[in-house]
């Protein structure tokens, strides 16, 4: 049976916060793209690369909210870190069958103890 857009974009966000590289790999086209202010559309090998190590920094995603529609979707949340920092940004995913073929991130603010932390 299928999996939903939705039941996808939130088991990618499970594996990330579990480490579990296994299920990510088979969430993740084998042609995915990522994008975001530090990469312009990285493949998927520099994405297990570059951008996988950051789940160890991350205690928990809390998503927000998933909108979906077609072969796409949109993504909230707010990220908590090991060391007390929070920042909540949003994803822009497309889809290849039932696998995610990009995402495209967009940074949002960070905070620490509820204070607002500019950033550099």
């Amino acid at each position: 049976m299928p999996r939903s857009r939705e039941d996808i974009v939130r088991g990618i966000f499970a594996a990330f916060n579990a480490r579990d590289r296994d299920t990510a790999e088979s969430l993740i086209a084998d042609d995915f793209t990522f994008t975001g202010p530090y990469d312009d559309a990285i493949d998927r090998a520099a994405y297990f690369e570059r951008c996988w190590p950051n789940s160890a920094l991350i205690r928990a995603h809390a998503l927000e909210r998933v909108f979906v529609e077609g072969d796409e979707a949109f993504v909230t949340y707010k990220a908590a870190t090991h060391d007390g920092r929070e920042f909540r940004n949003t994803e822009f995913f497309t889809f290849e069958g039932d696998r995610i073929a990009s995402v495209n991130v967009y940074f949002g603010a960070t905070y620490k103890d509820g204070a607002f932390v500019p950033q550099t």
